[in-house]
């Protein structure tokens, strides 16, 4: 088994105090945004009766092979029979040869300034920050940045990854990214954090936001080349418009002074992950959007002022102060700004004319990502984390039925899908006896963590089913409805996505240093250990095989961290053989129904990487390590096709104390070069497929 390297003093989960200060506003350092009253999980299991979980031996796939059947096309129902022969939760399996889609050498932890593939696998960078992907756009010159330059360049930091069919062009596909966040610090010479000049803010304002570029495939690899100055390529800005659509959409405190309508918003902030839908269209989830406003502090009204501090905004100056170039920025000011931020947005990369969407029906919050499945009977179910310490996630399960085509007309009903709907938190409880889940990770007397839980409706078009809140309150206050129709409390919960092959569904839970802290909830069965710095990843079946029920059965899949951690697990998998893997983040599937992890903020030295495992059959739980990345970067996307897996590398460089003239990486492009996040592709040098 591949030895984790040494324990490294590090910022809380892992990560370097600037990612903290760029990326998410300093959140771990403030307090809690969520203090509701709401039971935990370890209230309820208290109370529960004693029973045995129906995930048990292997009656997780009794409920989900139906769906797999139904989703996964010619296939599935084989694949879904040979899964039921196993138990479901994995003990007794051992070594062997690796499941299809992982037979690979697993790559070693380490702290290399570079992307690390297995051997045998070539890698390229398919594009770069600044790299110009709209006609006009000049080539990246470090010195000579401009808003106008950046606004048809590569924007910063990509995380989400999609790549679509281009069938009109041979070799061709389009990727699309989400552009998170901006570092300045390693974008600007000299740059003053306390005095940014106006073309830095609109440079950066130029530089989130998402991009649309095609990219071509080399035949004799498993290369992808961006394609510049393509008619389809695009660029969403911080001030692209966008239409504010769903039943929330026009309502007051979506009413600014610049739109008072409250349906046209300028821009999207802190796109995160996101997902792909069935109908051809990205979503992409806003997320630490709070830290781009100031001034919470002026806000009076008692109850903006507290919907203000639930979502995590703060007192003073914003850390980009991007108040000072723009008053929509200045909560004082504009204090129903911050409400037009925290959207699942809906993009048509086919279509670089078309207005994107921000849609109301599925709830405001930090939305880490939104991947859909369908129903049997054609309807959308979209299932999203929000990502913040002891906080939730959510289903929407949309009326309208997706229809089949490629006309104009089916266009348009298809992007109105996630404008009805009604909308769900969920609510967990354990099997097992609150006593034995005791903080350190133990697994309870029956060998696993898991249990039951139901999705708790809190609203339908214009009907609320909380409280105290109008359906238009319950979309926009989201958090707040949450806690008040009893959610459970969750570790991170940040990318959520269906298996394609089996339609159990994977919650990356990331992780929560303050679980246990006084004051602050304590372990339960779905968030087994005090002090959680691994994170873990759950496992859940929708019951009778329908995604728009109501009733579904979880367990722990993965609990992360050291196999060598008593605390630890891997599907019941031999220890002793798994990649070490911490503070799992983005989730993608392969065409096996494996599961892959990309990690954000590795607890265990080394740098954060691309793992694959086994959902299903003798191998399950198998984690194995596929790369890893540059010094100071995250591992976003990924993309898993067959023959290449695609990778964002994302604030390569950014640790404590760098800057452009002190640079703590020569990741892509060598010393004496900028540090700029990229996108990269590996694949096996001998034409073959993925790990095969």
């Amino acid at each position: 088994m591949p030895k984790p390297l040494p324990l490294l003093p590090s910022h809380p989960g892992g990560r370097a105090a600037m990612t903290c200060r760029y990326r998410c506003g300093d959140a771990c350092f403030h307090e809690v945004p969520n203090t509701s009253g709401n039971e935990y999980v370890g209230d309820v299991i208290s109370r529960a009766l004693s029973r045995r979980s129906v995930l048990r031996a292997g009656a997780v796939v009794g409920a989900t092979a139906a769906v797999g059947a139904g989703l996964a096309g010619p296939g599935a129902e084989d694949a879904a029979a040979r899964e039921a022969t196993v138990a479901g939760h994995g003990h007794g399996h051992g070594s062997g040869k690796p499941a299809k889609g992982l037979r690979f050498t697993p790559v070693e932890p380490n702290t290399a300034d570079a992307v690390t593939v297995p051997e045998g696998y070539g890698q390229n960078i398919v594009i770069r920050w600044g790299e110009p992907i709209l006609r006009g756009a000049p080539d990246f010159d470090p010195a000579r940045q401009s808003a106008r330059a950046q606004a048809g360049q590569f924007g910063y930091n990509n995380d989400f990854l999609s790549l679509l069919p281009l069938h009109s062009e041979r070799h061709r596909q389009l990727l699309v990214a989400n552009h998170e966040y901006t570092n300045e610090e390693l974008m600007f010479a000299g740059y003053d954090p306390e005095a940014p000049t106006r073309e830095q803010v609109e440079i950066a304002w130029a530089a989130h936001g998402m991009s649309v570029v095609v990219v071509r495939e080399e035949q004799r690899t498993g290369a992808l080349r961006a394609v510049p100055r393509h008619r389809l390529n695009r660029r969403i800005t911080a001030t692209t418009e966008f239409e504010l659509t769903g039943p929330a959409a026009g309502s007051a405190p979506l009413r600014t002074s610049a739109d008072p309508d409250g349906r046209r918003v300028r821009g999207t902030l802190a796109n995160c992950a996101g997902g792909t839908t069935p109908w051809g269209t990205v979503l992409s989830g806003e997320e630490n959007y709070n830290q781009y406003f100031a001034n919470a502090q002026q806000v009076t009204d008692a109850g903006a002022a507290a919907a203000l501090k639930r979502y995590g905004f703060t007192e003073g100056a914003s850390e980009r102060r991007w108040e000072r170039f723009d008053a929509r920025f200045d909560l004082g000011k504009e204090p129903n700004e911050a409400n037009r931020f925290g959207w699942v947005v809906e993009i048509d990369p086919y279509d670089p004319e078309s207005t994107p969407r921000k849609h109301t029906a599925l709830g405001r919050f930090k939305h880490e990502a939104a991947q859909p499945r369908l129903t049997r009977d054609g309807r959308a179910v979209v299932y999203m984390g929000d990502d913040e310490r002891f906080d939730y996630f959510y289903k929407f399960v949309s009326s309208k039925r997706m229809r089949r085509g490629t006309g104009a007309e089916v266009r348009r009903h298809n992007l109105s899908l996630l404008d009805e709907g009604t909308l769900y938190v969920a609510r967990l409880s354990g099997n097992s006896p609150a006593e034995e889940i005791d903080g350190e990770g133990t697994l309870p007397e029956d060998g696993e963590f898991d249990g039951t839980g139901r999705w708790i409706p809190l609203a339908s078009g214009d009907r609320s089913f909380v409280d105290g809140m109008s359906a238009e309150e319950v979309y926009v206050f989201t958090r707040l409805a949450a806690d008040k129709a009893g959610a459970t409390k969750m570790d991170r919960p940040e990318d959520v996505e269906p298996s394609p092959r089996t339609g159990r569904v994977y919650v990356a839970l990331t992780n929560n240093t303050d679980r246990g802290k006084d004051g602050k909830a304590g372990p339960d069965e779905a968030n087994p250990r005090n002090a959680n710095k691994h994170g873990q990843v759950l496992e859940f079946a929708e019951r009778g095989d329908d995604p728009a029920g109501r009733r579904f059965d979880w367990r722990l899949f993965l609990v992360c961290g050291d196999p060598e951690d008593p605390g630890t697990y891997f599907g019941g998998f031999p220890k002793d053989q798994v990649s070490p893997i911490s503070c799992p983040d983005n989730v993608a599937f392969d065409d096996y129904g494996n599961l892959w992890i990309s990690t954000d903020g590795n607890e265990l030295g080394s740098h954060d990487g691309l793992f694959g495992v086994a959902t299903a059959g003798p191998q399950r739980g198998r984690v194995r390590q596929f790369l890893t990345v540059p010094r100071g970067a995250e591992t976003c996307g990924p993309v898993v096709q067959e023959r290449r897996v695609l990778v964002a590398v994302q604030h390569p460089g950014e640790v404590d104390g760098a800057s452009v003239e002190k640079p703590a990486s020569s990741w892509p492009d060598g010393p004496g070069r900028y540090v700029r996040p990229a996108v990269v592709a590996a694949w096996p040098e001998d034409g073959g497929r993925i790990g095969r």
